[in-house]
């Protein structure tokens, strides 16, 4: 198309014209739509009441393109654009800026025919009374309100923007990191009473929430064993990583799952460090709070809760006592496997004492000793005597020598009788049967405790240091999974 002397460029800032400036070419808006926004969105422009593009009267001039993208065909006298280009060289990114112009005091210099800036340095270091006596050699020229150039106000318009853009993403995927944070891991794995059976040996979540309420309050001033030694050294203590209740958590399918600490690092995406940590404090604290609480059960809770088999055959009965082994991993030195080696399991072990209420109830837990210790020890380290009272009756097996004991603070030993012929007698037999029906109840009990898989493999010697915690809190949590009652004429 021709272009006549009416042709004025449509970019912000630019009053060019064909009249004024004939070397100049003046280019139609593209025909093509998507090509064309481009064009618009270069140009910082929006179509509206105040801006039509009209083909034959809207153009952009040549000075707004690359020098590449115009160029004129072979032959011909018409200035034509390269195939998609775009405008880009405008008054906001410095096209056409003075980028050669010279500093305050370099420009002061030049139109006063001296150093500006020395002379003003000599001036500092003079006295400050002297400048007041001396004439004006010359007169200063401010420029500490030059504006800067449009290209900088534009690309730092363009960052700030950008930032601002990016700051809000961030708080976004904070806010969701939050949302996802503050919903224990808990819910995703355990919606149902047998999984919270399977992950925390509770019998169900009514369970556990009642559990967790009871500690909840002084579970929130925890101090992790980590944090002690920093504060010893005016370090910061690290920031939980979990919810509470996903430590607890944490620390229940450890124990009663028997999940590895690289498993649960994984689960809860968390560091093998944080795990250990988490771990270690929590048996510090349950062990604390559980072993706390008065287990053991008066002589009038006792007689209120026990069954009718033990109130037919034993009445006077207390408490059910028998040792139960864990294995242990096998020491290096020869001394610690003679002392922890059980001829009964044939393998090193950790064997510690349990005492249960007619009930079910687990009343009594020693600390874990070396397996090679008899029953007699066993029960004379644990002070487990000075619990009873007089008139009080131990139920045990025969292989608790403890009359002796028992009867230095008038208690009375409940074993089956030994038989004295070549069978047993009527009333032997009966007794026998009677005791032996009454003494699955124990061996309930520490059933239950062996459940938490914990001590379903061999027990590192790495845990030695805290084993007889999480022996403790396993045999007092499985307490709340219900009594065993024993019903009548069946097997407990």
């Amino acid at each position: 198309m021709e272009q006549h002397s009416k042709c004025y460029c449509s970019v912000p800032f630019c009053s060019k014209n064909k009249r004024k400036h004939p070397h100049l070419s003046f280019h139609d808006f593209p025909k093509n739509v998507h090509l064309r926004l481009k064009w618009i969105t270069a140009i910082r422009r929006e179509e509206g009441a105040k801006f039509t593009i009209l083909r034959g009267s809207t153009y952009v001039c040549s000075l707004h393109f690359k020098p590449e993208e115009v160029y004129v065909k072979e032959g011909g006298s018409r200035v034509r654009l390269r195939k998609g280009s775009v405008p880009s060289r405008f008054a906001w990114n410095d096209f056409g800026s003075r980028k050669d112009r010279q500093a305050p005091y370099k420009r002061a210099s030049t139109r006063l025919g001296f150093n500006i800036e020395a002379a003003t340095g000599e001036r500092d270091e003079q006295e400050p009374g002297a400048m007041l006596n001396e004439p004006m050699a010359y007169v200063m020229e401010h420029d500490y309100c030059h504006p800067p150039s449009p290209g900088a106000v534009d690309a730092a318009s363009a960052r700030i923007k950008e930032l601002e853009h990016k700051v809000m993403e961030l708080e976004n995927e904070i806010k969701q990191i939050r949302l996802l944070t503050d919903q224990p891991k808990l819910n995703n794995f355990c919606s149902t009473d047998e999984e919270f059976r399977f992950f925390t040996r509770f019998p169900s979540e009514k369970v556990f929430m009642l559990f967790w309420e009871s500690v909840a309050p002084s579970a929130s001033r925890i101090i992790y064993w980590t944090k002690a030694q920093r504060e010893a050294y005016g370090t910061p203590s690290p920031h939980r990583k979990l919810p509470l209740i996903d430590e607890c958590f944490l620390f229940l399918c450890r124990i009663a799952a028997g999940l590895k600490e690289q498993a649960l690092a994984s689960i809860f995406k968390v560091s093998l460090s944080t795990v250990s940590r988490i771990i270690i404090t929590w048996t510090s604290y349950l062990y604390l709070v559980l072993g706390s609480q008065p287990s053991w059960m008066t002589r009038q809770q006792v007689q209120a809760t026990m069954s009718e088999k033990f109130r037919q055959y034993c009445p006077e009965v207390r408490v059910l006592i028998d040792c139960t082994e864990v294995r242990c991993e096998t020491a290096t030195s020869l001394t610690l496997q003679s002392e922890s080696f059980s001829n009964y399991k044939n393998h090193t072990t950790f064997k510690a004492l349990v005492g249960v209420a007619p009930c079910g109830v687990i009343t009594f837990v020693s600390k874990l000793y070396t397996g090679s210790i008899s029953d007699q020890e066993i029960t004379r380290r644990s002070n487990f005597a000075r619990l009873l009272q007089p008139g009080d009756g131990v139920m045990a097996d025969k292989g608790f020598q403890i009359e002796r004991m028992l009867a230095e603070v008038g208690a009375t030993l409940i074993i089956p009788p030994f038989k004295k012929s070549a069978q047993f007698t009527k009333e032997d037999a009966e007794k026998t049967q009677a005791i032996a029906r009454l003494r699955v109840l124990v061996e309930r009990a520490i059933r239950r405790v062996k459940e938490y898989h914990i001590w379903d493999g061999v027990v590192p010697l790495s845990l030695t240091g805290s084993v007889n915690q999480l022996w403790t809190i396993c045999c007092l949590m499985s307490n709340y999974q219900g009594p065993l009652d024993i019903k009548e004429d069946k097997p407990v």
